[in-house]
């Protein structure tokens, strides 16, 4: 998955528009190993001004739907950022992190390997939690 993802021709700084970040998130998540009873959808959440950079927030919401449960009980989101230097040449590409829900690890696509157990474990989780309360 690794060499998949350093292969995929990053957007540069000038070529971004918040369509074509929501494009390269799709284009990463393609290469995750996850089964195809996942499903997922994503949503551009918003863009943020900073000193150095700005960043464009995305939400991926992934669930297991069945015939059963159509609706499945929880969802597991990862949320992306991409971010544009305004100190860097805008000729160079953009940089993208996720996170997982309920987890403060920043992760970069191309340095770790994403895990269909993450997203369980996050399922697992909120189901438990459900039955407590």
């Amino acid at each position: 998955t690794k060499d998949v993802i350093e292969n995929i021709q990053r957007i540069t700084g000038n070529n971004f528009t918040v369509e074509r970040g929501w494009q390269e998130i799709e284009e990463i998540i393609s290469t995750w190993e996850v089964h195809e009873r996942w499903l997922h959808w994503s949503e551009f959440l918003q863009e943020e001004e900073l000193q150095y950079s700005k960043r464009y927030h995305y939400r991926v919401c992934w669930s297991v739907p069945t015939r059963r449960k159509p609706i499945p009980r929880a969802t597991a989101s990862v949320y992306f950022v991409i971010e544009i230097s305004k100190i860097k040449p805008a000729t160079l590409p953009v940089d993208i992190f996720f996170t997982l829900e309920a987890s403060r690890l920043i992760r970069r696509p191309e340095q770790c390997q994403f895990r269909e157990k993450w997203l369980k474990d996050i399922i697992e989780n909120k189901i438990i939690l459900m039955k407590r309360l």
